[in-house]
C-alpha cells in the first residue's frame, strides 16, 4: 500500500487526544511527517509523548514537498485559508468541521478539489461508526414502519476556558458551526439531502458575541417528512437522536461521540417487540475515518461524494442562519 505522508495544523485537543494516535496506529497507510503550531515550545510539551516532529508555522509545513494530506483542526475562521492553500499545492484535505465559514468559500474550495482530483473531508466522525449504519439498516428494513419524526440534540455544558475560541467570533465560533452542525449532518442521512430549513433560531451572546444555542426545523423540498434538531453551549449535555415510525421508535444518547470505550445502546421500542435495548460493539470511529479518507486520497474511494455532501451541508447552515433572522 502506498503510504500517504500526512502533516497537522496545530496542536489542537481533538488532534493530540485521538487523531494524532490514529495516524500512529494505521502505519501501513500513513506517515506522519510532523505538526505545525504557532506556539512551538507548548505544542512540543504536549506532544512529546506523541514522539513526532513539531514546527512552527503552517505555511513552512505546507511548503515541505514531501506532504500528500494535511489534516487541519483550527478554529473554523483558519480553515478556508489553509485547507485553499494546501489544494492549491496538490495536498489531499481533512479538516474539522464546520468546513469553511461562510457557503462561498465552501463551494470555492470543493471546486479547487475537483479541479486538482484532490480529496477534501468535512470531519464528522459519527459518520463511520456502526452506530448509525445499524439505525440506517433498522429504517432500510421497516422495522419502525413509515417514518415520521426525527428529533435530534447536542449540547454542551459551559467550556471551563471562558477564553474557548468557540466563544470568539473572530475565530468562527457559535454553537451552529460546532454543535448545530451534527444534528444537521445526521439529518440528511436519514432524510436525504433534498432538505430546506424552514424556521430556525439563533440565541446570540451580546457579549461574545456569538450563537450560543439554537434550533431549527428541517423539511424535505419534494417531500413530507421533517427534522426537528436543537443545539448549544452552556446546557446540559445532550448527545441523541430519536426517530419515530408508524409502529415504533428508536433512541440512542450518544450518537455523535461513541468513541472506542463507549458501548453504543439503542433503545428499541415496536409494535411487535415491546421495548428492546440493543448494545452494539464498541469501535474507533477515528480510525475508520481515517481509513476513509485515506481510500479517497488514493483513489479508491469516490471524492465526488464528497463535494456534493460538503456543498449542501454548508448550504443548510447558510439557511439556518438566514431563516433565524426573519
Amino acid at each position: 500500500m502506498k503510504k500517504l505522508r500526512i502533516g497537522v495544523l496545530g496542536a489542537a485537543n481533538i488532534a493530540i487526544r485521538s487523531i494524532i494516535p490514529t495516524i500512529k496506529q494505521l502505519s501501513d497507510r500513513f506517515e506522519l511527517v510532523g505538526v505545525a503550531s504557532r506556539h512551538l515550545a507548548e505544542a512540543r510539551c504536549r506532544l512529546a509523548h506523541l514522539d513526532t516532529e513539531v514546527t512552527s508555522g503552517y505555511g513552512e509545513l505546507l511548503h515541505r514537498e514531501y506532504i500528500d494530506a494535511v489534516y487541519i483542526p483550527l478554529p473554523n475562521a483558519l480553515h478556508y485559508q489553509w485547507a485553499k492553500t494546501a489544494l492549491g499545492r496538490g495536498i489531499h484535505v481533512l479538516v474539522e468541521k464546520s468546513l469553511a465559514c461562510t457557503f462561498d468559500e465552501v463551494v470555492e474550495l470543493n471546486e479547487l478539489a475537483a479541479a486538482n482530483d484532490l480529496a477534501l473531508v468535512e470531519n464528522f466522525q459519527f459518520r463511520f461508526h456502526p452506530q448509525l449504519a445499524y439505525i440506517l439498516d433498522l429504517l432500510q428494513q421497516g422495522t419502525l414502519g413509515e417514518l415520521r419524526i426525527v428529533r435530534s440534540t447536542f449540547c454542551f455544558p459551559p467550556f471551563p476556558d471562558r477564553s474557548n475560541i468557540r466563544y470568539q467570533k473572530a475565530l468562527g465560533g457559535g454553537a451552529l458551526l460546532d454543535a448545530g452542525a451534527y444534528p444537521i449532518k445526521l439529518s440528511q442521512f436519514i432524510l436525504g439531502d433534498d432538505l430546506v430549513v424552514t424556521s430556525a433560531t439563533l440565541n446570540i451572546d451580546d457579549e461574545k458575541g456569538v450563537d450560543i444555542w439554537g434550533g431549527a426545523y428541517l423539511k424535505q423540498k419534494t417531500g413530507t417528512l421533517f427534522s426537528q434538531i436543537a443545539f448549544g453551549f452552556d446546557q446540559y449535555y445532550q448527545c441523541n437522536v430519536e426517530i419515530v415510525g408508524t409502529k415504533g421508535k428508536l433512541y440512542t444518547n450518544r450518537i455523535f461521540t461513541a468513541g472506542e470505550n463507549v458501548t453504543p445502546v439503542v433503545v428499541l421500542e415496536t409494535q411487535e417487540n415491546g421495548r428492546q435495548e440493543v448494545m452494539l460493539a464498541t469501535d474507533n470511529h477515528f480510525k475508520n475515518m481515517l481509513s476513509y479518507f485515506y481510500e479517497a486520497a488514493v483513489g479508491t474511494k469516490d471524492k465526488r461524494h464528497e463535494y456534493t455532501a460538503n456543498i449542501n451541508q454548508a448550504r443548510l447552515l447558510k439557511e439556518l442562519r438566514e431563516k433565524s433572522h426573519e
